[in-house]
């Protein structure tokens, strides 16, 4: 064997189609290295946006979650024990087991009106509102007489008014405070009236219980918190109304609104919820600790509504990587078509560049859409890179008509991909349409290619 046919033949094998796919293949997979570096990157400063959001949280208060108002009884309890001795005969002690009855409203009115602002640190932001919350309803012992056991004894002069909420930070002042016609003395504690991970914040106040008729309340809190209302349906009837400046509410938790409206300038929601479709009883009796609270789920019971950053970015720049691959495929076979119709034969080194500016697009968008919105940083990126990529096609093959084809490529795979980042519902429809549509094209233009010389039969 010759040594001008070793070198041919190598030749031979470099420039067929089989190798080309071959080397577009490794190079996408070799790709997929620097791809997932930035979703990494992404998920990092994603991780930073909400500890700033903690961190600013921490000093304004925390997420706001309202279980009360709920009464409070003291119950002593005397339990006889019997013992047996050889010298004494039969002994019986009384035991004192000190109790607490909790008696939910029969009827209450949350009236909520917040205004909502951006705290910045740095570049991150967050949605803290501050605002007033009325309480109004009443309690009765309806419910609950004929339940006690004869050797329960309740103390109703000792009751006490609670009100539990997530963090003590959360509270500016009690504007008004009225029990039964007096005036309540609230003092900082939930008197053990927690929800596992709700905290331990709230406030108490000495509330003299009537058992012969209804008991009213009429009570105002300023309060500031952040990024999401949350309320527990304790009332036999519980009535909320909540209203805002905030534009883009996101109904969230174990009941929606019955009617709600929103607009530019705000959001308007009502719910009334019946203790028929909860799992929280009207009444319930605990040791003095309120060791027993948690055989009630209230946690799933909670209602309310979160103050929706609307199409956040770093959650746009995450579902924008996962479309990667599809941004490594389509340049690589937009060159591919161009070196066959051109008749010119491209370097790997060149099919690796055009991969790598598709990769740097991803940085430029995260890097850009921290300092301005979503859809300028995506508007500047895509045009970067669809300039660049038409630029560098127009060097490789030395014709504006036929590098002018990589730019509408690149405009419409763009295109594409912000209608499927901003229509989350139709997604995977456009997506779906999207690939079968480039298969199409692809099997269009490849229907007369000889594969093994690259070169098209007849002209298309």
């Amino acid at each position: 064997m010759s040594d001008q046919y070793k070198p041919r033949k190598f030749r031979d094998i470099t420039s067929s189609g089989g190798f080309k796919i071959a080397m577009l293949v490794l190079l996408i997979f070799v790709f997929l290295i620097p791809i997932s570096m930035i979703r990494s990157l992404v998920f990092e400063r994603s991780h930073r946006a909400v500890e700033a959001e903690e961190s600013i949280m921490e000093a304004w208060g925390d997420q706001f979650v309202l279980y009360g108002p709920i009464i409070r009884i003291p119950i002593v309890e005397l339990e006889e024990l019997r013992t047996k001795t050889e010298k004494e005969g039969e002994k019986i002690e009384i035991v004192q087991h000190e109790k607490a009855l909790w008696i939910t409203p029969k009827d209450v009115d949350i009236q909520a009106d917040f205004s909502v602002q951006k705290k910045t640190r740095g570049i991150f932001s967050v949605a803290l509102f501050s605002g007033d919350v009325l309480l109004t309803g009443s309690f009765s012992f309806e419910r609950v007489r004929g339940e006690l056991k004869p050797n329960q004894e309740l103390f109703p002069q000792q009751a006490e008014i609670i009100i539990g909420l997530t963090s003590q930070k959360g509270i500016r002042r009690i504007i008004k405070a009225d029990w039964n016609g007096g005036e309540l003395f609230f003092k900082p504690g939930n008197r053990n009236f927690s929800i596992g991970y709700m905290g331990s914040g709230g406030i108490n106040a000495s509330s003299p219980f009537d058992t012969a008729g209804p008991n009213t309340f009429d009570i105002q809190i300023s309060v500031q918190s952040g990024k999401s209302i949350r309320a527990l349906p304790i009332g036999e009837i519980t009535q909320t109304h909540v209203r805002s400046n905030w534009p883009s509410p996101s109904y969230q938790g174990g009941f929606l609104p019955a009617e709600h409206t929103f607009s530019e300038s705000g959001f308007d929601a009502e719910w009334e919820i019946s203790y028929l479709s909860r799992s929280i009883p009207l009444f319930w009796i605990t040791g003095e600790k309120g060791e027993n609270d948690g055989n009630i789920n209230f946690r799933r019971e909670l209602f309310g509504v979160d103050f929706f950053k609307p199409l956040d970015h770093y959650a746009l720049n995450e579902r924008a990587v996962k479309y990667a691959v599809l941004f490594l495929v389509i340049p690589f076979l937009t060159l591919f078509f161009l070196e066959i119709f051109s008749q010119k034969s491209f370097h790997p080194a060149q099919y690796m560049l055009s991969g790598l500016a598709n990769v740097i697009f991803y940085l430029l968008l995260l890097s850009i859409s921290e300092h301005l919105s979503f859809s300028i940083a995506y508007l500047i990126a895509a045009s970067a890179l669809t300039l660049m990529m038409t630029l560098y096609a127009r060097s490789l093959l030395e014709n504006w008509t036929r590098s002018a084809y990589m730019g509408l490529v690149m405009a419409l795979l763009y295109l594409v991909l912000y209608l499927t980042l901003n229509a989350e519902d139709w997604a995977l429809l456009i997506g779906s349409i999207a690939a079968f549509v480039i298969c199409g094209i692809v099997m269009f233009l490849t229907r007369k290619l000889d594969w093994k010389s690259m070169h098209i039969k007849n002209d298309i």
